[in-house]
């Protein structure tokens, strides 16, 4: 919805009050929503963790974060599927 209509999202966005229309509609159509296969999920969420071991909200260490709680299987099949 947000790739195919983000001026109707922003308006969404706008009359719940969650933000400025011509804000949302121009971070809308900037954001690259095809992007997401070449983003490795795992770095970007070692990326993250270790934001917020940095403010105190985690004690984990993202390694410990990423084996605990991520199976990137299905991600990974499904963007070899989508390449072909």
């Amino acid at each position: 919805m947000c790739a195919s209509n983000p001026s109707r999202v922003a308006r969404v966005w706008a009359d719940r009050g969650l933000g400025d229309y011509e804000l949302a509609a121009q971070v809308l159509r900037e954001l690259p929503f095809g992007k997401w296969r070449e983003i490795d999920v795992a770095d970007s969420l070692r990326f993250w963790a270790l934001r917020m071991r940095d403010v105190g909200a985690i004690k984990s260490s993202p390694q410990k974060i990423i084996e605990a709680s991520m199976d990137l299987r299905f991600l990974n099949d499904l963007k070899k599927e989508l390449k072909a």
